[in-house]
């Protein structure tokens, strides 16, 4: 018994380090529990257990862990198209000065999905969620367009979405 705890100790201290970039440091276990909530959000913690080696408890306190580390979310991804969002949208944003200023007030926008600074065609990409084209045009043309900055933006209008996946496992 005492060489459990031991181990699990230590296990613990090593999962909780972080790597030279300042991320969390994921151990195998910690993976493979990541892993088995990508597959299904709402196992229980006993299944995840019995699959990873770990008591429930355990995996109540690593899974506890990775949420308030940043390194995961748990939430219910839902279809926008049946929940009343009829128009998606990518959206190109060439700016002016500084990059890191309009995406975070894209990131403010409650429309706006997920903002990502780039290298290419456009200093950002970001995907808006809209209830219709007016919506849309009112984010676009009176919102991004009117923050000070952006020197131009391109609109891609999704017309069907054929993947949507967050199961890109661990690696």
């Amino acid at each position: 018994m005492h060489s459990e705890v031991v181990a699990s100790r230590s296990a613990e201290q090593r999962d909780s380090r972080e790597s030279r970039n300042g991320t969390p440091h994921l151990d195998a276990v910690s993976l493979a529990i990541i892993e088995q909530l990508q597959e299904d959000g709402r196992r229980p913690y006993a299944a995840i257990g019995k699959a990873v080696g770990l008591s429930e408890a355990a995996v109540r306190q690593r899974v506890q862990k990775l949420l308030d580390q940043g390194v995961m979310q748990i939430v219910a991804v839902t279809d926008p198209l049946t929940v009343g969002f009829r128009r998606q949208a990518m959206v190109g944003v060439n700016v002016e000065g500084d990059v890191e200023s309009i995406a975070e007030a894209l990131t403010d926008m409650s429309e706006v999905e997920y903002v990502v600074m780039t290298a290419g065609s456009f200093d950002i990409l970001a995907e808006i969620v809209c209830e219709d084209d007016d919506h849309l045009l009112d984010v676009i043309n009176k919102r991004i367009r009117a923050l000070p900055g952006v020197r131009s933006t391109e609109s891609f209008v999704y017309l069907k979405l054929k993947k949507q996946t967050y199961m890109w496992g661990t690696r």
